[in-house]
């Protein structure tokens, strides 16, 4: 791939905000905490981010149709700008449930992101057909490296002690650090093309896939409702008080975790070219449920991160696979519209769980969160191969 291809550019701007997310996911809670506030209020404000995350994203779907992207792209990395600032010094609740709900704050440092579908559009857009799988597995590997390495990040307020900055002060820094990412992500996305003529008719592309693309939308909501239970920023809550996990451990286990996950998107992109994209969908996120509920129950730090370290090697398998198949099932005036609509009901799904799951942490129940998301996202899959293992893409024809 050439260096000054729009690709590359998506990706080294994946890569800058992933390790943005990466970090902030994992303080988060942390902060939140030292400010006082209870895991109630924490996951409330994690359902607001995720809230509108979900929000804004239906905003992109319409101003997609009559704005270029990579307008809509910059006027994100500007808001990730005022979030990273405004984070680090507004310390009052009220406010900062409104900051998290406008934001760009991602407490799932995952694909739950304003962000997401314009670059899935771009890159459909830019790359040819036959490599579109193995475009979205970089995608999504770049994205697992980059969020691996924000997860390691978290650690450094506890290492700027010795210089006398206490873990306040080090996380307020950190929130610094994230609106700077803002502005190289914002750097990055002003390399993409305009695009010659944006579609007025946009808005009307879901014609033949409408049913496709509406069905796999309410199963995708079904996983991300499923997922927004187990968060990052909740599974670091969990492991905090579960076992009492320090900010530094935590720090290198989220990037072993998004190391493994990094590693999955290749191997997943060589299985579903032997057994199709959607059964490697299924048969790599059930075990992964599995291991994720028997980390609920285990009853020591060492065997919960072994479960949770088999779960992050399997468990985002279905992303590359998953971004690919939308992309096949449609017609090609239909993609960048399939991309929005597969999107905001995951994002407006996975808002609901945070807060669910910090009612469930106040009241004690602190492996219910796990539980339910494993058995959730099991339910999905067995109804997603029961409604979609005859509707091949061209390529598995």
């Amino acid at each position: 791939m050439l260096r000054n291809h729009p690709a590359t550019f998506l990706l080294a701007a994946r890569a800058v905000r992933d390790i943005g997310d990466g970090f902030v996911s994992v303080l988060l809670p942390i902060y939140l905490l030292a400010l006082g506030f209870t895991p109630l209020e924490v996951g409330v404000i994690a359902t607001a981010s995720l809230l509108g995350s979900a929000l804004l994203t239906i905003c992109v779907g319409f101003l997609g149709a009559r704005y270029d992207h990579r307008q809509i792209l910059l006027a994100g990395a500007s808001l990730m700008i005022a979030t990273g600032v405004t984070f680090a010094v507004v310390h009052e609740y009220a406010l900062l449930l409104v900051i998290a709900f406008v934001g760009t704050i991602n407490p799932s440092a995952g694909s739950v992101s304003v962000f997401v579908p314009l670059e899935h559009a771009v890159l459909t857009r830019e790359i040819p057909a036959r490599e579109r799988t193995g475009m979205f597995a970089r995608y999504s590997l770049v994205g697992a490296f980059a969020a691996a390495v924000g997860g390691l990040a978290a650690a450094v307020p506890d290492l700027l002690g010795p210089i006398g900055l206490d873990r306040l002060g080090g996380i307020r820094a950190m929130f610094v650090v994230y609106a700077l990412l803002g502005l190289l992500g914002g750097l990055l996305y002003a390399q993409v093309p305009r695009r010659s003529a944006p579609d007025a008719n946009a808005m009307a592309a879901l014609g033949p896939s409408r049913h496709i693309v509406f069905k796999l939308a309410a199963l995708f909501s079904l996983d991300a409702f499923a997922g927004g239970f187990v968060v990052q920023s909740l599974l670091a809550l969990w492991l905090f008080e579960r076992f009492g996990l320090s900010l530094s451990e935590a720090g290198v286990f989220f990037f072993w975790s998004g190391v493994l996950s990094a590693l999955s998107f290749p191997v997943a992109a060589w299985l579903s070219r032997r057994i199709g994209l959607i059964n490697t969908m299924v048969f790599t996120h059930i075990p992964s449920s599995i291991a994720l509920m028997l980390a609920a129950l285990a009853p020591t730090l060492s065997l919960a991160l072994a479960f949770l370290l088999v779960r992050a090697a399997l468990s985002q398998m279905d992303v590359p696979t998953r971004s690919s198949y939308v992309m096949a099932v449609v017609t090609e005036a239909e993609r960048a519209a399939a991309a929005s609509f597969t999107s905001v009901p995951r994002s407006l799904a996975a808002s609901v769980g945070p807060a669910l799951a910090g009612a469930l942490f106040a009241a004690s129940f602190r492996a219910s969160p796990l539980l339910i998301c494993g058995a959730l996202k099991i339910v999905y899959d067995l109804l997603l191969l029961m409604q979609f293992r005859r509707l091949k893409p061209p390529e598995e024809c």
